[in-house]
């Protein structure tokens, strides 16, 4: 059964325009929300992998998402997009968000999933494997 709300998390992180693109395509009849996480500041990493300790975190994090948005959609494409922002532990926060607003799929790109060792341990699990796991919907990984 073709899903009704695809959710596409994005980070600030690179290549999160192919997990947009490929909901886009794949789902071209569905609303897309392009959910736009901030992570807190105690976190070991923010968005887009650097610790910006400013104000207007959550509208430069707006900001990025359309900025990704224009430069993924076309005009028909954006109109059948939304955009939210929250802050909160990606690990978390997107799972959560999935319930409670209906989202029937999940699409991202996997950050690097084949992570090992010494680096692993020091990050933990990677975003990707977390939202798999605590999702109940199905969740499309892009590598």
């Amino acid at each position: 059964m073709a899903p009704d709300h695809v959710l596409v998390p994005t980070l600030g992180r690179p290549r999160e325009d192919e997990a947009l693109a490929y909901a886009l395509e794949t789902f071209p009849d569905v609303d897309v929300t392009l959910l736009a996480v901030v992570t807190p500041l105690d976190a070991p990493l923010s968005e887009g992998g650097v610790l910006e300790r400013d104000e207007d975190r959550l509208e430069q994090t707006r900001q990025r998402a359309t900025a990704l948005l224009e430069a993924v959609a076309g005009d028909a494409a954006r109109k059948r997009v939304q955009i939210d922002v929250l802050e909160g532990r990606p690990g978390t926060v997107i799972p959560q968000y999935a319930s409670d607003e209906d989202v029937d799929h999940v699409v991202m790109h996997g950050h690097g999933t084949t992570t090992a060792g010494f680096i692993r341990r020091f990050l933990g699990r990677n975003v990707a494997t977390t939202v798999v796991d605590r999702t109940d919907e199905p969740v499309t990984v892009l590598e």
